[in-house]
């Protein structure tokens, strides 16, 4: 059974002042945090056990707000950022030995998992990398992150390449690091340019599988914003309000996200707001979070 890692170790200095409070795959998502969604998909994908690498506000990850997931996680402190690579060896006496699917923290993508899996187990490549083609109408060489060919393994790589590419595609931060790679990964650095490109270039094969819709990064405030929407449109709601929450009679929410526990006061309406959970909120609000501490933050202009 392939076990996972999501790398949660980053700071998310993009999307401050909402990761002063809270490590960014945390933020919350509709009704859970980031990172419990991607741990959902992991879990309907066939994934039994995920590892979670901390450091900035590492104490938040046990506060409780992850309790009940679908399968077991376990957790390593990082008291020094690693890199994806480093951040991967410094798993392994919880990882165990084998295949694993790696995810980075802060993409959400429709990931088929269980497929992604499959491809790779019958491939005999190194790794497996998830990547949306550019316009899969159109062949687009030379656009986009990665480069495939014929047979859709990986040619191009940070402008390096290795072969003749048929199709431009992107990465989406979502891979299989097949079990011959990991004994020689490093204590510290990137899977990309310390793992994947050395084994390109001494002649190792990567694959890749197509995901058709890309992938979301919530690197900015108006990014995460409209995620909350997303959420909000996939789950056909027009709002909504968490469980404990309090919505004065007089306020119309309206695309708004209200968390667990948190408070909305005054008249008017919430339009496109998102109130973490135990905040309190005054209407009229419009585009904007509400962290608990107290602070409004807007999506940033210009």
């Amino acid at each position: 059974m392939t076990n996972a890692m999501i790398l949660c170790a980053g700071l998310g200095t993009r999307l401050r002042p909402l990761t002063d409070e809270l490590p960014k795959p945390l933020v919350w998502l509709g009704d859970a945090p980031l990172v419990a969604h991607v741990v959902d998909r992991l879990a309907r994908g066939g994934v039994r056990r995920v590892v979670i690498n901390t450091h900035h506000l590492a104490s938040v990850f046990h506060d409780g707000r992850l309790a009940g997931l679908p399968l077991e996680v376990g957790f390593v402190h990082e008291p020094r950022i690693l890199g994806t690579a480093g951040g991967l060896t410094g798993a392994l006496s919880v990882l165990g030995e084998g295949d694993v699917l790696v995810w980075n923290g802060d993409i959400l993508a429709d990931v088929d998992v269980g497929g992604l899996l499959e491809a790779h187990r019958g491939s005999g490549r190194l790794a497996t990398l998830a990547v949306t083609p550019r316009h899969p109408d159109e062949a687009r060489v030379g656009e986009g992150t990665v480069g495939l060919g014929a047979s859709g393994e990986v040619v191009r790589l940070r402008g390096e390449r290795f072969g003749v590419e048929v199709r431009g595609a992107d990465f989406l931060g979502v891979h299989v690091v097949g079990a011959p790679l990991r004994p020689n990964l490093p204590a510290e650095g990137c899977l990309v340019g310390d793992v994947y490109l050395p084994a390109l270039r001494a002649g190792g094969v990567l694959g890749s599988f197509a995901v058709p819709g890309g992938f979301r990064d919530l690197g900015t405030v108006d990014a995460y914003l409209e995620e909350n929407r997303r959420w909000l449109r996939l789950t056909h709601r027009s709002a909504y309000v968490g469980t404990g929450a309090t919505v004065d009679t007089e306020v119309e929410l309206v695309g708004s996200v209200v968390g667990a526990g948190a408070t909305v006061r005054g008249r008017g309406v919430l339009r496109d707001v998102v109130v973490w959970p135990g905040a309190v909120a005054r209407a009229p609000l419009e585009a904007a979070v509400v962290m608990t501490d107290g602070r409004v933050v807007g999506p940033s202009r210009g």
